[in-house]
């Protein structure tokens, strides 16, 4: 007897959106593809991939986890500027190339943190290796987990660190 599953969960490709896509902005998915495949609809409340993630393994939630399409409350970026030493800039729902391309100067220039989200429950904190180092960047991250708790209990953290020149 097999004792062994292999899963593996390739998320947002478009394959098709669900009847609750206006509810997240995520209408517009691939109308005629080719070859096979296969979508979920989970019975979760909420869009964010950990969610789903929390299903497959057997978890439903019945309450969806925030979302901040307007950015982060004030309250949650003091917090964060006071624990972390440093000024924020952004906090708004971005494309992580995109924000980078507008705020990646000011941010080399000031040591100003980039956060930002996106219509997930994300928080997002990138910063140019130089400015600040991936092992303080994920501190940093590590600060943000445990104020965004409760009502601002996002599903993830994420670090995204960068190198380069901007706006290329």
């Amino acid at each position: 007897m097999i004792k062994r599953v292999f899963l593996i969960v390739l998320d947002s490709l478009g394959v098709g959106e669900l009847p609750d896509a206006y509810k997240f902005h995520d209408e517009g998915g691939i109308e005629n593809p080719t070859g096979v495949y296969a979508r979920l609809s989970e019975k979760s409340a909420g869009k964010d991939t950990t969610v789903g993630h929390w299903e497959i393994a057997g978890l439903v939630s019945e309450n969806p986890l925030p979302t901040f399409p307007d950015g982060f409350p004030k309250e949650v970026i003091d917090e964060f500027e006071k624990q972390t030493g440093r000024k924020t800039l952004c906090n708004k729902p971005y494309s992580g190339t995109e924000v980078i391309k507008d705020f990646g100067k000011e941010h080399v220039d000031t040591g100003a943190l980039i956060v930002y989200t996106s219509a997930d429950s994300v928080f997002q904190i990138a910063a140019h290796e130089d400015v600040v180092p991936v092992k303080e960047l994920y501190r940093y991250c590590e600060i943000a987990r445990k104020i965004l708790t409760g009502k601002y209990g996002v599903g993830r953290v994420i670090a995204r660190p960068f190198v380069g020149t901007y706006p290329d």
